[in-house]
């Protein structure tokens, strides 16, 4: 058994660099030629010259921001003939449609997502690998099913290394641990906050589950969380991945930066421009994919990290991230959605009561808390009920509302408050 999911891993990282580099000029050509997205943000790029890290570099960004914009402002095209569902539903990111897209998504904003019947589509295999999910194992997947691609994500990578999938999805704790006990999976993915509460709901009921293994994703994966686990049997590590993008980096047993897939070219550029930053900078991450379905160039993440030198101690070659290090606007991610600032918005657009907001994260090992505190003259319980509601609504999550006067929300310009540790 090998240690290594395939040979890319450990290939020389010059030769890594230029087979990228050599490919990419092709990849640019199938985008503007198919996606008529990517056409305008190449409108003014000789693509056949874009074969070094500099070239690239001319290519403006297009942020996570951009294509939310560019996809609303298609959607309310109602004819789908002649193929423009592509530009209806995808924003003319896509270049396939109905049929050749086995399955669409809808990820917060909504922006929608295909998936095509190509192989781990979403590219999360060699971190299944890293974790060490192996062929014939069974996997619990409690990954969302529903709307974003996250349980699919998971699926097709246990699929493609020969893994068993139970579609475990998300909720009905009780029954998510007697499933496992009858099936005795030794692997899961999902987040980890929810496998803690698997494992408490296990530990109530005085059983024990067979989990040894696991992939996390969507969330913060700190040390005290990964020794919390550890102490009950359990080894994870963690994956960083987007529903545009798929599968960026991952760990591995080194736990030493998060190593990246072989499928992209990642730059890390100064937050706001098209400006790559030196290795080791800390700024926003900015991905280019070789997907020929969905070929998001220079893409940027909004999510921050750095470059770290050298190379895994594990004997993968490729370059490694830090993490994430949070966002580069305001939006941040809990319980594994995304939150955004324009939410908050709507939010105080509801309830006309409402003549400021700050909504405050905090929490630790997994265990994320959402306060809305809200400057409104009427604190009655019924008023403060239903703008708990509208959060849960417009977030998905259930958020405490906390009543305050105008000097307890800081003239910062902020909406959404991080408060949470990651040590």
């Amino acid at each position: 058994m090998t240690k290594y999911y395939d040979s890319l891993e450990t290939q020389d990282p010059a030769e890594r660099e230029q087979s990228l580099l050599q490919r990419l000029p092709e990849a640019l050509k199938h985008a503007k030629e198919n996606a008529p997205a990517i056409a305008d943000q190449l409108k003014d790029i000789d693509v056949s010259q874009i074969n070094t890290r500099e070239a690239l570099a001319q290519i403006p960004v297009m942020r996570k921001s951009d294509l939310l914009s560019i996809q609303l402002a298609h959607h309310t095209d109602r004819d789908s003939t002649n193929g423009s569902e592509r530009l209806r539903a995808f924003g003319g990111f896509s270049t396939i449609g109905w049929g050749s897209a086995l399955r669409v998504f809808a990820s917060p904003g909504p922006i929608y997502e295909p998936e095509s019947a190509r192989p781990d589509y979403w590219g999360f295999a060699r971190a299944l690998y890293a974790a060490g999910f192996r062929q014939g194992e069974l996997i619990h997947n409690c990954f969302s099913y529903h709307f974003t691609p996250a349980g699919s994500m998971m699926e097709t990578a246990g699929h493609a290394i020969g893994c068993t999938v139970f579609p475990g999805g998300v909720g009905q704790t009780e029954q998510q641990v007697m499933t496992m006990l009858d099936l005795a999976p030794s692997c899961y993915t999902g987040t980890p906050s929810f496998l803690r509460i698997i494992v408490e709901k296990a530990q109530e009921l005085g059983e024990s589950i067979p989990v040894t293994k696991a992939l996390f994703s969507g969330e913060a994966f700190p040390p005290s969380l990964q020794k919390w686990f550890q102490d009950r049997g359990i080894t994870g590590y963690q994956a960083y991945g987007s529903a545009d993008l798929g599968m960026v980096a991952y760990e591995t047993e080194a736990r030493e930066g998060l190593v990246l897939n072989e499928n992209i070219l990642l730059e890390i550029v100064r937050p706001g421009t098209n400006e790559p930053l030196p290795d080791g900078e800390v700024g926003e991450v900015v991905v280019t994919t070789f997907n020929p379905d969905y070929p998001l160039v220079r893409f940027g993440t909004g999510d921050l990290s750095a470059i770290m030198p050298g190379t895994s101690p594990c004997g993968r070659t490729n370059s490694r991230i830090k993490g994430w290090m949070g966002r580069a606007d305001q939006t941040t991610k809990v319980r594994g959605m995304f939150v955004h600032p324009g939410q908050v918005a709507q939010i105080i657009k509801r309830h006309p009561e409402i003549k400021g907001a700050r909504l405050e994260i905090n929490g630790s090992m997994g265990n994320d808390s959402m306060t809305l505190k809200a400057y409104v003259q009427d604190r009655s319980d019924s008023l403060l009920s239903k703008i708990a509601d509208t959060v849960r609504e417009i977030t998905k999550l259930r958020a405490t509302i906390e009543p305050v006067g105008s000097e307890d929300l800081p003239n910062d310009g902020k909406v959404i408050d991080d408060l949470r540790s990651y040590e």
